[in-house]
């Protein structure tokens, strides 16, 4: 049996499509004993509306896009949750799609969500995305978007983030007055605002606190992964004269500069600190439990949503693009403290 149309139910009761669309929707025109008439069938024959025919008609559909760089971090995948519970109660269904940090990827599914008349999109950048082409295209054709996390600074759009310099600022800080003294940044690459506010916020804590910056103590690694702070690890590993703590970009690449040096048999903080970005659950499981700088995630994807719906409900000529900026705590842990081991 294929599935029952609206047509299809019409013709059985011998009403008119409009009729019993009217019924459905619970128009005032059309009489209680012919709604219930309507109801009744509709029930028994298992009637369900099409979306997509109701998407066509009303020009856009119930559902939300969402796309980030990965759902495997954790922090995505915790604003992701949040974001879907302001969705949900507001009668919208969301769909994550991942860029995977890859521009090619990003434009793909920005054009699929699209196709599918989305009525809006939640976005977080790729690594990769410098260029914001396909996103003015998005707002060409009228679908509200709201950015998060990273985000495209010249795009009119509204936006959540979290205080990236300040942040970084307070974790540089605490290495200083903990007494390191050639402090690194363990970075991913240039072109994504989130990684210039961070260096910039540790460069200006090394500058206020009289410390040198040592240029060969940035290292990009290319990547936000574990296998990434690999990477950066080893780069330190083979330096002369290298840090005695590092400020890593997030948590999974803290994480696999920890495990590279452990593996080379440093000493977790007494021969180099660590502190990451994120406040993910794994930040606390590796022993000793890395410092951070904790990101109200649930938080920004509940405000990102709220941020959608309000254009959403608004007119197109009262709508204003808002920023908001969300405060972070830094969590100190064993990984930068000398005294708890």
């Amino acid at each position: 049996m294929g599935h029952l149309t609206l047509k299809d139910l019409a013709r059985k009761l011998g009403l008119s499509a409009s009729t019993v669309s009217r019924a459905l929707h619970d128009h005032p025109d059309i009489s209680d004993a012919t709604k219930r008439l309507v109801l009744d069938s509709a029930k028994e024959h298992r009637y369900h509306p099409n979306p997509i025919a109701q998407s066509l008609q009303r020009k856009r559909s119930n559902t939300i896009g969402v796309i980030v760089p990965e759902i495997r971090h954790n922090f995505f995948a915790t604003v992701v949750s949040g974001i879907e519970e302001v969705m949900y109660e507001a009668g919208y269904i969301i769909m994550v799609c991942q860029s995977n940090e890859s521009i090619t990827r990003e434009k793909v599914n920005a054009k699929a969500l699209a196709a599918n008349r989305v009525a809006g999109l939640l976005l977080a950048i790729s690594l990769e995305t410098v260029n914001s082409d396909h996103l003015q295209e998005v707002i060409r054709l009228g679908i509200p978007l709201v950015q998060f996390d990273r985000v495209v600074e010249d795009l009119d759009t509204s936006k959540v983030v979290i205080d990236d310099f300040n942040a970084a600022y307070k974790a540089t800080t605490h290495l200083i007055e903990t007494g390191y003294k050639r402090i690194g940044f363990l970075n991913a690459r240039d072109g994504i605002s989130l990684n210039s506010l961070r260096f910039d916020g540790y460069l200006q804590a090394l500058k206020d606190n009289g410390m040198q910056y040592y240029p060969e103590l940035l290292v990009k690694t290319g990547g936000c992964r574990e296998e990434d702070g690999r990477n950066g690890a080893e780069q330190y590993l083979k330096m002369v004269n290298p840090p005695d703590a590092i400020l890593a970009i997030n948590d999974p690449v803290a994480v696999g500069a920890f495990c590279r040096f452990r593996e080379a048999k440093m000493r977790i903080p007494q021969d180099i600190a660590l502190v990451g970005f994120s406040g993910s659950p794994e930040s606390a499981l590796i022993e000793p439990a890395l410092t951070t700088i904790s990101q109200p995630a649930f938080e920004m994807g509940k405000i990102a949503a709220k941020l959608l719906l309000k254009q959403l409900e608004s007119k197109e000529d009262d709508f204003t693009p808002e920023t908001i900026t969300l405060d972070t705590q830094l969590l100190i842990r064993g990984s930068s403290k000398p005294e708890a081991n």
